[in-house]
């Protein structure tokens, strides 16, 4: 195969797309990075004419390359924990990650250019097949939604209260849409007005973000709201494959539990984070171990424990291990279980094994790290232990789930006073990917309108206010401490809690439409020009 150094620079541009997508998401913060969009659209316009769906296909799906390769390389830590064994697969892990989930951007590419749309009305069709393709990667094989377009605005931000009305999807077409407008700025009157609605939208959504994050102010707690503590005890995770770290594991959680509370008050929740002690929590609570003794000791009667956890069901021949969060009460007499919670939405690869035959002929099955992988739990619905409000766990990427705690709420009828995400993003070290976490977990907080309680090993742990915003001090990489205050129980009613994805379906409709129309015009152009 010879390489045409005409299809050079397109590859290039195709890969600055995405590149400058993925630098507009936090950390990095570069907005103007935005415009990768109608540079992509530009690009899948001008595809090849001889083959233009192949040629759209792989531009688009370069894209996603470097958009998913920025976004996503800090999933090469995770090997590097064991470098002597696995360190070997980081980079081969990262291209298959990035390379994988890009193939939803190329076949959003090939979508558009197969419906023909063209002139002003190809920039609503683009960024309701784009849209869709991101709500099919957020689905297919569990989902990955990772830096969904729509959550490239900083959470806390103004523009990222747009999701309390129309959710992370409805966020990412209105985006797309927006800021692929740019590319019709010269065609005509049409162009110039789609330019401007796509300004004035933008201005209208920032004044009401702007309204939401600094008109409206958390009330006070009222009297009898929980007292919470989260504990960061600034564990790396190489440390939890060290037998003679053990201790000092769980003594650190012991010793930050048990510290005074600055007013003499006593936390009525303490937040461990996922994973915080390394063995099933069958054996470091079951009666008699020198660990249940340790956290009896750490706890006062009236606590409840929220602990990230791994727990086995089943007798050794026929077992099944679930990620949980597990609740623990401290009473008189020691303690008691309050409630459990397993994890719905496992991680592909992380956390099970898709297609578990095929990998495992191919040897891929090494890269879950726990027997045969987690069995997931059932659907999603929030825990209430006695004397608590009602509240959604969310277990590590469960967060970057729009609509999770939502079908929660929907299910059993009880809708959470707040949320409670634990996550071990000590995997992904001094990265970029616990920082991204964080901002993508904050979205919860705004499309449902109540705080978010936030602890992970090693960073980032916070207290997240329904704006997305922190409202209490924050533990960043590396940090170890406790985070403590009132829980704010008055959220805000919010849009998308009533309506769910109602709207990002009326986008696509929109979208649809534009293009019907826009073909049936064409089609009736043509048959008045014949003879």
């Amino acid at each position: 195969m010879t390489l045409d150094p005409a299809r050079v620079p397109r590859r290039v541009l195709a890969l600055a797309a995405g590149l400058a997508a993925a630098l507009a998401h936090p950390p990095f913060g570069f907005l103007p990075g935005l415009l990768g969009y109608p540079l992509l659209l530009w690009l899948v316009d001008t595809a090849d004419a001889n083959r233009p769906l192949r040629s759209a296909f792989w531009r688009g799906w370069l894209a996603g390359v470097a958009y998913f390769g920025l976004g996503t390389w800090w999933i090469a830590e995770a090997f590097l924990v064991d470098a002597a064994n696995q360190g070997w697969m980081a980079p081969f892990a990262v291209a298959l990650m990035a390379g994988g989930i890009a193939l939803f951007w190329g076949l959003a590419c090939l979508l558009y250019r197969w419906t023909g749309a063209t002139g002003v009305a190809r920039v609503l069709v683009f960024a309701g097949v784009f849209a869709a393709c991101e709500w099919l990667r957020g689905h297919v094989l569990t989902g990955f939604p990772w830096n969904l377009p729509g959550e490239t605005w900083k959470a806390g931000s103004a523009m990222s209260q747009t999701a309390s009305l129309v959710g992370a999807y409805g966020l990412t077409w209105l985006t797309i849409a927006i800021f692929a407008s740019a590319l019709v700025w010269r065609e005509g009157r049409a162009g110039r007005a789609a330019v401007g609605l796509a300004l004035a939208t933008l201005a209208i959504l920032w004044l009401f973000g702007f309204s939401r994050t600094f008109s409206t102010t958390m009330p006070a707690p009222p009297p009898g709201s929980p007292v919470v503590r989260i504990v960061q005890a600034d564990i790396k995770q190489s440390a939890k494959y060290d037998p003679a770290e053990f201790r000092r594991i769980v003594d650190a959680y012991v010793r930050l539990t048990a510290l005074p509370y600055p007013d003499g008050r006593v936390a009525d929740i303490v937040v461990w984070p996922e994973g915080a002690i390394p063995d099933a929590i069958d054996n470091y609570l079951a009666p008699g171990t020198w660990t249940r003794a340790a956290i009896e000791g750490a706890l006062k009667p009236g606590q409840v424990l929220l602990v990230g956890a791994y727990r086995v069901e089943g007798t050794q021949a026929d077992y099944r291990v679930f990620n949980s969060l597990v609740a623990v009460r401290r009473t008189g007499e020691g303690l008691e279980p309050a409630g459990v919670y397993d994890k719905h939405r496992l991680v592909p690869f992380g956390e099970f094994l898709p297609l578990d035959g095929l990998m495992t002929a191919l040897g891929i099955k090494t890269l879950v790290h726990v027997g045969d992988g987690f069995t997931a739990g059932p659907p999603p619905a929030p825990l209430h232990p006695a004397g608590l409000p009602v509240f959604q766990p969310l277990i590590c990427y469960e967060g970057l789930y729009p609509g999770f705690t939502r079908a929660g709420a929907k299910a059993s009828g009880k809708r959470p006073a707040f949320i409670v995400n634990v996550s071990n993003d000590a995997w992904f070290g001094a990265t970029s990917g616990p920082l991204q976490h964080l901002n993508l977990s904050s979205y919860r907080a705004i499309e449902e309108g109540v705080p978010i309680l936030r602890a992970t090993p090693t960073g980032v742990s916070a207290t997240i206010g329904p704006t997305g915003s922190p409202i209490s001090r924050v533990l960043h990489l590396g940090d170890s401490g406790v985070i403590d205050g009132v829980l704010p129980l008055s959220g805000f009613n919010t849009l998308y809690t009533r309506l769910g994805d109602l709207p990002f379906l009326m986008f696509l409709l929109i979208s649809g439409v534009s293009g019907l129309l826009k073909r049936v015009a064409g089609g009736l152009k043509s048959s008045q020009n014949r003879p």
